[in-house]
């Protein structure tokens, strides 16, 4: 009798402290899975390797920051984002590198002038809303940035068609804010071949490797998502800074070209890099991959079937969808990988790159945008992660990649910047 009356004593003590009925009767208890996370989040929150709202918001609304108010979800939602300043709010947000992608039919000066373009945006986004977002451009700017309760925002150019093949042009884009590169996007550039198609330089050329060694020397990010692993291989050969992959899972799970070899992590280990994991449905589960590749085939066959008569097509996909629904895929599959780059790299090597902002209903179940970290983190506080382990996923792995990066360009600031031309080096 006593034992009750107690329980209820700690009840009611903890109705009256402010908690909820159902942490009330926890009082005393250890916590959830998702308290857990949501205390983890709340002292060190998500640093996200890669968002395409940028390239979304041109697409959609021209790139006006006026014409949609992300602070509210609901006008997000219906925009079909899944960003807005809310749901990063609730995600346990406070680093966001901000994707500024190049499709890669552009090419040359056009190439430059779109990163140029979203790097504006970014900015805009930034002085639009000053209470929720602050430009970062270093690791103790992001600090202070979540130290204020906003939202730390960075830029990284994915995809070296941004240089236009000039190391003069990558210096300017770091001075603008770039804060790393992805070394290409799905298409080969002219120095390194991506994880698509046929490789044409085995890897880096001449001038790519000047280019990763001139972005350590800025203190730009090599970012090895959408590369081959050749390319991988020949940047950690050169880097004299850890490298990243802001947005790419494990092969060994699921065997897409985009994702990142053990081979390579354990060398991401040795660098002293970071591999942030991606939540796109086809680079997280191996059923997913093969679905999408019959579906493409599908499409591609009743383009030809129905040459001319393109809602004839369309019509015989939807009925292919309807009897072959794509196989399930949840935030487990997604700690599968986490904790796959974990066992492989290390947990010192690990972090998350959603890869949110763009992805046209390709997500995972269950996932409503970025408000859905909180669910990755207390799936893995469920199988056993510690807290300590869970704020060097969420931000402190990334945190010192860019203390890291910031260092090695600080000991070469006397070297003087290359002139080198890709006509000097590849004889292009």
């Amino acid at each position: 009798m006593r034992s009750t009356t107690f329980s209820a004593v700690l009840f009611a003590a903890a109705l009256a402290a402010g908690l909820s009925p159902g942490a009330a009767a926890r009082a005393g208890a250890p916590p959830t899975p998702l308290e857990r996370a949501r205390a983890v989040l709340k002292a060190v929150p998500v640093i996200d390797g890669h968002n395409d709202l940028p390239w979304s918001l041109r697409v959609k609304f021209a790139g006006k920051t006026n014409a949609i108010d992300l602070r509210s979800e609901a006008a997000a939602r219906a925009a079909g984002l899944d960003t807005d300043l809310a749901r990063l709010k609730r995600g346990g947000v406070g680093g966001q590198f901000w994707s500024l992608w190049v499709p890669g039919e552009l090419k040359g000066a056009a190439a430059t002038v779109a990163v140029e373009k979203q790097m504006d945006l970014v900015r805009r986004l930034a002085a639009r809303y000053p209470d929720d977002l602050a430009l970062a451009f270093s690791a103790d700017e992001v600090v202070k940035a979540e130290a204020s309760g906003r939202v730390a925002s960075l830029m990284g150019v994915e995809g070296g068609e941004g240089i236009d093949d000039s190391l003069e042009v990558l210096r300017q884009l770091y001075r603008l804010g770039a804060r790393y590169m992805t070394l290409t996007h799905f298409g080969d550039t002219d120095w390194a071949d991506s994880s698509n198609g046929e490789p044409i330089h085995n890897g880096l050329t001449p001038f790519g490797k000047a280019v990763v060694k001139e972005m350590n020397r800025l203190g730009m990010m090599v970012d090895l998502s959408h590369v081959s692993a050749k390319t991988m291989s020949d940047a950690l050969d050169l880097a004299e800074a850890p490298v990243i992959f802001s947005h790419s899972s494990a092969r060994a799970l699921a065997d897409h070209p985009r994702n990142v070899p053990d081979a390579i992590l354990k060398r991401v280990a040795q660098n002293g890099g970071v591999v942030m994991v991606n939540f796109v449905p086809f680079y997280v589960s191996e059923a997913v991959r093969h679905w999408s590749a019959d579906l493409q085939a599908e499409e591609t066959r009743q383009k030809t079937l129905h040459t001319g008569d393109p809602a004839a097509a369309k019509a015989a996909v939807d009925a292919w969808r309807a009897a072959h629904p794509r196989p399930a895929v949840g935030i487990k599959d997604v700690a599968d990988h986490v904790e796959h780059v974990r066992a492989v790299a290390g947990i010192d090597h690990v972090g998350i790159g959603a890869d949110f902002g763009d992805t046209d209903g390709l997500v995972i179940d269950g996932v409503t945008g970025v408000d859905s970290y909180v669910d990755l983190i207390a799936e893995l506080a469920g199988r056993g992660w510690t807290d300590a382990e869970l704020k060097k996923l969420t931000g402190q792995n990334i945190l010192r990649v860019m203390r890291a990066v910031e260092q090695v360009a600080l000991r070469q600031a006397i070297r003087t910047p290359p002139e080198d031309q890709i006509s000097d080096l590849d004889g292009k």
